[in-house]
């Protein structure tokens, strides 16, 4: 099982999770020509860790871990099975209505049920998709 780590800075405590800070870098972020070039992308991102067990104080250097099946999970669910119910839907629509512009609006009309059930499972898909912290003991 391949784990993803970065490293990042406690930004925030509370009592039941850290608000970490991490810089996502592009391939092109961390090359030594980035200076010449216009595509360097650098973006700093806060991300809530909720399993930890040592005590953490904002300003501290911590290594976040995220285990790469559930980012494939992630993958699945927000982009690859969101295409498969646009791709289907749109066909059989065709194929029902014999009208590609009535087919692509029912296509498109049918994302807006996906994605208010995907908003509607976020505290579950919260627990399924968490961040931990790599803690020698």
């Amino acid at each position: 099982m391949e784990l993803l780590r970065h490293t990042g800075i406690v930004k925030a405590v509370t009592p039941t999770s850290l608000i970490v800070s991490i810089v996502n870098q592009s391939a092109c972020s961390g090359c030594h020509a980035k200076g010449a070039c216009n595509v360097a992308d650098m973006q700093e991102k806060d991300i809530e860790v909720t399993r930890f067990r040592k005590e953490y104080k904002p300003g501290n250097m911590v290594t976040v871990i995220f285990r790469e099946s559930s980012g494939l999970k992630a993958l699945f669910l927000g982009y690859i099975l969101p295409f498969l119910i646009l791709l289907l839907t749109l066909i059989v629509a065709i194929e029902v209505t014999g009208n590609e512009f009535q087919g692509a609006f029912i296509a498109l009309g049918m994302l807006v049920p996906y994605y208010i059930v995907l908003f509607l499972s976020k505290d579950k898909l919260k627990k399924a998709f968490t961040f931990e912290l790599e803690e020698t003991i």
